[in-house]
């Protein structure tokens, strides 16, 4: 995400998201490589504005003018603007109640000073939080949760490289253009027919009806007029929507009809040749036994039945060039029946019908160390929708490092099959499986998932080959850009793990 400056009504001097040395140093360095400021702040994932904020300081000092300016404060622990008094009333009603929730407890306070407001849920966790006890990393035991102690719903990471992997599937169409967007599509949603349509544009202005009133240029009685206006216009819109729903209906009722009727004449048709064939089969049978029946009379008799066996087999050979003819007037008849069914299939899928005419889809298993963010791999699936576990599996055991314990996925059809319940217990590890319509507990997988989409939306391929080739430039892109995440802090992936391997820990390496 890059940095966007903003300004405030009391300073007229612009405010730039803290950025680290390595941003700094990796904005510079492309800078001087490709003589492009857009292009380096891209690849820094900051502001143009951070560049030239800094460039006094890299003209005069070079690279070591680029350190961070550690501040000079002192360190103040956040205390809420509230009375002492007030504060202790906030914790010892906490301890008293150690399972109740802020707003709970602010209300219990403001309802014992005879319900005047004051103070908010907000303070109530401010106070709570800066008197609660650190809590120390999860290495190997958690820690003890007590009633004065309550567990914070914050993400836990692994504090190890490789110890925990997070893997997803996600589809992408067979060839892109570029000028499409590669929209979330899950394989359930491709397999019934989803197509990669365009996704609203994030800058789009909402048009309903109560906007009419934040316009101030209006009087009282012209926003009245124009809700009303606007209020009968999407009314009659929902009707017209209404009707164009039922005529949709009644075009796939009366295409199914026709779809059945195609079926139904196949059927017979098949039947009749059936009956053809077997026909066949026996004038084929009875012409050989006679043909052989009479190369084994003797010569002179051969010689008298000439004449006969000469009628037989012109008799045979009209057979043969009927049959011939038999055969190319089924393959006409195949393929005036294809068109027909394949016309009526693409008025279905335009209709919205659930079944597609073709799988156009790839499938890509996404793996991503939980600890570090890198991506461990990307392989590439051609079957698309129809991608097996015993796919998964194969590509795992090629990916998975020796180091891990735990592996995070979602409930998906591949991850619960007895093929990789199998491989689970094979190589040893705990399968950790998401809780249904909890989607944020494989919640790095599927930010990937995104970030991934997001990139190939520039890219274009027209072959799996091609697709494969750009997921190999992305993971190496991937693992060596500056994150912005909680532990990383404007590390790159790799360059996290390294100092892990190193044996630093999480914090030093956030500090390093």
């Amino acid at each position: 995400m890059q940095t966007i400056p903003t300004t405030t009504q009391s300073s007229s001097r612009i405010y730039f998201r803290p950025t680290t040395v390595g941003q700094r140093e990796l904005l510079f360095n492309t800078a001087e490589q490709t003589d492009t400021v857009s292009e380096a702040a891209d690849r820094a994932h900051v502001s143009r504005g951070t560049y030239y904020y800094w460039l006094p300081r890299f003209q005069s000092d070079g690279m070591a003018g680029l350190a961070a300016e550690r501040s000079r404060a002192p360190h103040r622990t956040r205390i809420p603007p509230t009375s002492r008094e007030l504060c202790e009333e906030v914790l010892a009603y906490h301890r008293a109640h150690p399972h109740e929730g802020y707003r709970s407890i602010a209300n219990a306070i403001c309802k014992a000073h005879n319900w005047q407001k004051v103070i908010g849920h907000n303070k109530v966790g401010e106070i709570i939080l800066v008197t609660r006890p650190a809590q120390p990393l999860l290495t190997g035991s958690a820690a003890p949760v007590t009633a004065a102690n309550p567990p914070l719903n914050a993400g836990v990471h692994a504090p190890q490289p490789n110890e925990t992997v997070n893997i997803d599937l996600c589809v992408v169409p067979f060839t892109h253009d570029g000028t499409q967007d590669l929209v979330s599509v899950s394989l359930s949603e491709a397999a019934a027919g989803a197509l990669p349509t365009a996704r609203e544009s994030p800058t789009a202005v909402a048009s309903w009806p109560g906007r009419t009133f934040a316009d101030p240029t209006l009087s009282y009685e012209e926003q009245m007029g124009a809700y009303v206006e606007k209020r009968n216009a999407k009314r009659a819109s929902k009707g017209q929507r209404k009707h164009l729903r039922r005529q949709k209906q009644a075009a796939r009722a009366e295409l199914n009809a026709q779809n059945d009727e195609l079926r139904l004449q196949r059927r017979r048709q098949r039947a009749a040749r059936r009956q053809s064939d077997l026909a066949w089969k026996a004038a084929r049978q009875a012409y050989r036994q006679a043909e052989q029946a009479r190369r084994q009379l003797p010569p002179q008799e051969r010689r008298e039945r000439r004449a006969e066996g000469q009628a037989q087999q012109a008799q045979w050979q009209a057979q043969k060039a009927e049959r011939q003819a038999q055969i190319q007037q089924r393959q006409a008849e195949d393929a005036t029946w294809r068109q027909a069914r394949q016309a009526i299939l693409s008025q279905l899928a335009q209709l919205g019908n659930a079944a597609p005419l073709v799988t156009a889809w790839l499938a890509i298993l996404v793996v991503v160390c939980n600890g570090t963010r890198r991506c461990l791999g990307l392989p590439l699936f051609t079957a698309g929708v129809h991608v097996t576990a015993e796919m998964v599996v194969t590509a795992l055991r090629a990916i998975c490092p020796p180091e891990l314990q735990f592996l995070i996925s979602d409930n998906g059809a591949q991850f619960i099959a007895e093929a990789f319940a199998h491989f689970v217990q094979e190589q040893g590890f705990l399968h950790v499986r998401i809780a249904p319509h909890r989607a944020c507990t494989n919640g790095i997988a599927e930010r990937f998932v995104r970030t991934l989409k997001e990139w190939l939306e520039t890219h274009t391929w027209n072959s799996p080959e091609e697709l494969a080739a750009s997921l190999v430039e992305f993971i190496e892109y991937y693992n060596d850009r500056p994150h912005q995440g909680a532990e990383l802090d404007g590390l790159s992936p790799n360059e996290y793990a390294r100092r892990l391997a190193a044996g630093s820990t999480p914090d030093e390496c956030s500090r390093c």
